[in-house]
C-alpha cells in the first residue's frame, strides 16, 4: 500500500516532526490540527489544516474536529470497492492512506489525582474513532497509534518509496485495536470505581495487564511466560521489586516470591520465610535476624535447598555468607548493605530482589485465575481472625496462645490440606498438599521428625477443620497441647471430646484458610 496522503494528530509529540520530515520527503501530503499542525508548521513541514480539509471549523473547545465525513469517509473508503471510490469522488473526499494518532492521557491523568472535570476532559473521542476507523479499513490504511513505531515504519518506507507491507499493515491494526481496548477498560474501571460499583462482579469481566518483562520460561522448560501488571493496583506487591543480579526470573520463581512475599507481611518481628514449590517449608521470627534465618532453614533443611529466601529486615553480610551457605534461588528483601552486595556478587546466579514494601500492610483486591475456557475470580483472602473461641474445658496458656497464632498465620500460606506445628515464634514441621487432613498432620511430623525436631510441647494448626477426632488423637501421640483450627464440622462435638480427653486446649477461629 502506497501512502500518498497521511492524517496526523498526536497528544504525545515524540518523533513527530521526525516523522512528518520524512512523510513530506516522500511527497506525501499531511492534513493535521491543532498543536500538531502548529509544531509540524514550526519545523518547516508543509501542512494542510483539518478544518481547510473538511470545509468545517473546530467545536466546542475542540471536542469536535475530525468527526466529519471528510474525514471519516477518506479514512472508510474500501479501495477495492469502485461505488466506494465513486461516492468519495462525488462528494469530494481526497482519500487518507495513513493515520497517525495518539489518545489524550486518561490514564495519567487519572493516576496524579486530578478533578473529576479535568479527567471528563481528557476522555479521548476523535481519537479512537480516528484509531478504530484506520483499523476496520486496515488492508488500505496505515494506522500509527504508538510512537515508538515510528522509526521502523521510517525506515520501511524510505526503502519502498512510500509503500507500507502487508505484514506491517496487520501488525499496526492490531497495535490500534489493543491501544482502544485498554484505553476504553481504563475508564470502565474509573468510573466503576467512582461510582461504587467496584465491589461487583460484573457481567463481563474486563482487565487491562501492561507487560512488565518476558520470563526465563513457564513452569516447565518447554512452555513460554510473561509477567503483567495492573498499573492501577495500588497495593505493594512483589512486582515493584528490583533485581539487582542473577539469571532472568522463572514463572515458578515469580510464583514462589509472591508466596514469600504475602506470608512474611503477616509478621511484624524480624522474621525469615523460606518457600519451596508455592509453600513455606520454614519460618522463623527473632531480634537476630540471622538466628531467624537458621531456624526457619532447620524446619526442613532439605526443603530449603534451592527454595526462595524472603526476609522483612536489613541483611548484612554476615547473613549473606549463611544464606550462600547452601544454594538458594532467590534472596528477598528491603534492602542489602554493600558488604552483603558484595558476598552476592560472587554468586551470580542467584537472584537478589529487593523489597521495599516487603513490611507494608495488606488491603483488600481481587484475585483471578484461569482455567481452560474461562477465569476463576474472587476476593483475596486477606482476613486472619474473626471470633477466637475456646472450645475446651482446658484454655490455652499464655505461650501457648502466642504460638497458636504464629501457626495459624503460617497455615494461612500452605496449600490445602495444610497442617503446621509450631512454638513460640517458629515452626517446627509443615505437611502440605495431602488429600486427607490426617496425612497432613503425618507429614508434618514426619519433616518436623526427620529433622532432629521433638513436638512434645508444640501447637497445631489446621488450615480448615477436623473432620473426624483422628487428628486430634494423633496430635496428643506426639505431644501437641494446643490447637487451632477454623471449627464448623458436623463431627466439632466428637473432636472437642477428643481434645478434652487428651487435655488438648482447642480454639475455634471461625474463618478458614483453604489455598488450592
Amino acid at each position: 500500500m502506497k501512502v500518498k496522503r497521511a492524517l496526523l494528530s498526536v497528544y504525545d509529540k515524540t518523533g513527530i516532526v521526525e516523522l512528518g520530515k520524512v512523510l513530506a520527503s516522500l511527497d506525501i501530503e499531511i492534513i493535521s490540527s491543532g498543536g500538531t499542525a502548529r509544531l509540524l508548521s514550526e519545523n518547516g513541514i508543509k501542512v494542510r489544516d483539518v478544518s481547510d480539509f473538511t470545509g468545517s471549523p473546530e467545536m466546542m473547545e475542540g471536542r469536535v474536529k475530525t468527526l466529519h465525513p471528510k474525514i471519516h469517509g477518506a479514512i472508510l473508503a474500501d479501495r477495492s470497492k469502485p461505488e466506494h471510490l465513486t461516492e468519495a469522488k462525488k462528494y469530494g473526499i481526497d482519500l487518507i492512506d495513513m493515520v497517525v494518532v495518539n489518545l489524550y492521557p486518561f490514564e495519567d491523568t487519572v493516576q496524579k489525582g486530578a478533578s473529576l472535570p479535568d479527567i471528563i476532559e481528557k476522555i479521548d473521542i476523535g481519537g479512537p474513532t480516528l484509531i478504530r476507523a484506520a483499523a476496520k479499513n486496515y488492508q488500505h490504511v496505515a494506522v500509527i497509534s504508538r510512537p515508538d513505531r515510528y522509526e521502523a515504519i521510517i525506515e520501511e518506507m524510505k526503502k519502498s518509496a512510500g509503500e507500507i507491507s502487508e505484514k506491517t499493515l496487520e501488525r499496526l491494526a492490531i497495535d490500534a485495536w489493543t491501544c482502544i481496548a485498554h484505553y476504553d477498560v481504563v475508564i470502565e474501571q474509573f468510573f466503576r470505581k467512582r461510582f461504587n460499583l467496584g465491589a461487583e462482579f460484573p457481567d463481563y469481566m474486563n482487565l487491562t495487564f501492561h507487560k512488565k518483562q518476558d520470563l526465563r520460561y513457564g513452569e516447565n522448560p518447554h512452555q513460554r511466560a510473561a509477567l503483567y501488571r495492573d498499573e492501577h493496583y495500588k497495593n505493594p506487591s512483589v512486582l515493584d521489586a528490583i533485581q539487582h543480579q542473577g539469571k532472568q526470573l522463572s514463572y515458578n520463581n515469580v510464583l514462589d516470591c509472591n508466596a514469600a512475599f504475602k506470608l512474611i507481611r503477616e509478621f511484624e518481628d524480624p522474621t525469615a520465610v523460606i518457600v519451596k514449590h508455592n509453600n513455606p517449608c520454614g519460618v522463623a521470627s527473632d531480634e537476630n535476624l540471622l538466628k531467624a534465618y537458621m531456624i526457619a532453614k532447620s524446619v526442613d533443611p532439605e526443603a530449603a535447598f534451592g527454595g526462595i529466601v524472603a526476609l522483612n529486615r536489613a541483611v548484612d553480610e554476615e547473613l549473606a555468607k549463611e544464606i550462600t551457605s547452601r544454594f538458594v534461588e532467590i534472596v528477598m528483601a528491603p534492602s542489602f548493605s554493600p558488604g552483603a552486595m558484595d558476598v552476592f556478587k560472587a554468586k551470580k546466579n542467584i537472584r537478589v530482589m529487593e523489597a521495599k514494601s516487603i513490611n507494608s500492610r495488606r488491603v483488600p483486591y481481587r484475585k483471578y485465575r484461569s482455567i481452560l475456557g474461562g477465569l476463576l475470580v474472587q476476593d483475596a483472602n486477606i482476613k486472619l481472625l474473626e471470633d477466637m473461641k475456646v472450645v475446651t474445658e482446658r484454655k490455652p496458656t499464655d505461650a501457648e496462645m502466642k504460638s497458636l497464632q504464629y501457626a495459624w498465620k503460617t497455615v494461612k500460606y500452605v496449600k490445602s490440606n495444610a497442617i503446621v506445628y509450631a512454638r513460640e515464634n517458629q515452626a517446627v514441621g509443615i505437611g502440605a498438599g495431602q488429600m486427607k487432613r490426617i496425612d497432613a498432620a503425618k507429614l508434618a511430623a514426619m519433616i518436623a521428625k526427620d529433622s532432629g525436631k521433638d513436638l512434645k510441647g508444640c501447637v497445631m494448626a489446621s488450615d480448615a477443620f477436623f473432620p473426624f477426632r483422628d487428628g486430634i488423637d494423633y496430635a496428643a501421640k506426639l505431644g501437641i497441647t494446643a490447637v487451632i483450627q477454623p471449627g464448623g464440622s458436623i463431627n466439632d462435638a466428637e473432636v472437642i471430646k477428643a481434645a478434652n480427653e487428651h487435655k488438648i486446649a482447642m480454639i475455634f477461629t471461625g474463618i478458614r484458610h483453604f489455598r488450592h
